[in-house]
């Protein structure tokens, strides 16, 4: 039979307080009673906002971070499940608890939020190491907060009215900072505080006649005095008219990209870059221009 501390189901939250070890009963010991850092007879799970220090010593480095695809106030998760039978000598694990006197084991550790997987060695009594935090998890977190409108569509010929086959569309959007950027904001973990500024990297327009025009500005806004002019830098011109097609109008959808540049505050001064899309939709009629004298 293995001895009750090997037997040992830890269970920590960095946001608490420090607790002392209570008897569960027959199986072995548990610290705290958080039922979503529960763990098992050989797995402890931690969760954590920030790595201040840490009485275990990792034999392993974090792993390249994944883009996240959302964003999430709960602090990262990490798993440690103690290795049976334990690595062999060579391992860094192992020779780092060598070098702490040898008394302690070896557990895997597996962090899903941050892509952390490894080894480390975890003394003999002693609660595991807490997870870095991530700064790109940090990062959404400032972008979740930011207000991102969608596209504020600002397209002649007006959708209400009438455009003609064969004449100029002018397609715009407003540039506000809610709809267009720049706009900046900031989010702290721990000690960790990274700040991320958002702009329109360009808005790509499918115009519902299979036709999909890309615009790097924001468009130009037509004017009566421009006449029949085309757009210098976002428009469109219809070869058909919107009764060939469902409904009678075409579906002019605006789909905006934001790139979303962070940077930690201090520190190591990383930095990285995420992504945020935003579409709206207007729709409009378009005739043959006969069919405006009829």
């Amino acid at each position: 039979m293995l001895r009750r501390a090997a037997l040992a189901a830890l269970a920590l939250c960095a946001s608490l307080p420090s607790v002392a070890f209570a008897d569960d009963g027959p199986g072995g010991h548990t610290v705290g009673n958080s039922k979503n850092c529960a763990g098992t007879a050989f797995t402890i799970t931690t969760c954590a906002q920030d790595r201040h220090t840490a009485p275990g010593s990792s034999g392993a480095k974090p792993s390249a971070r994944k883009a996240s695809s959302g964003g999430s106030s709960d602090a990262p998760k990490c798993s440690y499940t103690k290795m049976v039978p334990q690595p062999p000598p060579e391992n860094l694990a192992m020779q780092d608890g060598k070098e702490q006197g040898g008394k302690g084991a070896v557990y895997q550790v597996n962090c899903p939020a941050t892509d952390r997987i490894g080894t480390v060695w975890i003394p003999e009594g002693k609660n595991p190491a807490e997870p870095a935090v991530d700064p790109e998890v940090v990062a959404r977190q400032a972008v979740d907060s930011m207000k991102l409108d969608v596209p504020d569509i600002d397209i002649n010929p007006k959708p209400g009215g009438r455009g003609l086959v064969g004449m100029p569309v002018w397609m715009a959007v407003d540039r506000s900072a809610t709809t267009y950027g720049p706009i900046s904001a900031s989010a702290t973990a721990g000690n960790v505080t990274v700040t991320a500024t958002a702009k329109v990297a360009k808005i790509v327009w499918s115009m519902g006649d299979g036709a999909v025009v890309p615009c790097t500005s924001p468009g130009s806004v037509y004017k009566k005095s421009y006449g029949m002019k085309a757009s210098p830098d976002c428009g469109h011109v219809y070869k058909q008219a919107s009764d060939s097609v469902p409904g009678g109008k075409f579906r002019v959808t605006a789909t905006a990209t934001w790139a979303v540049n962070w940077q930690v505050a201090g520190g190591s001064g990383e930095t990285g870059q995420l992504t945020e899309v935003r579409s709206s939709q207007v729709a409009l009629t378009i005739v043959e221009s006969q069919a405006v004298n009829q």
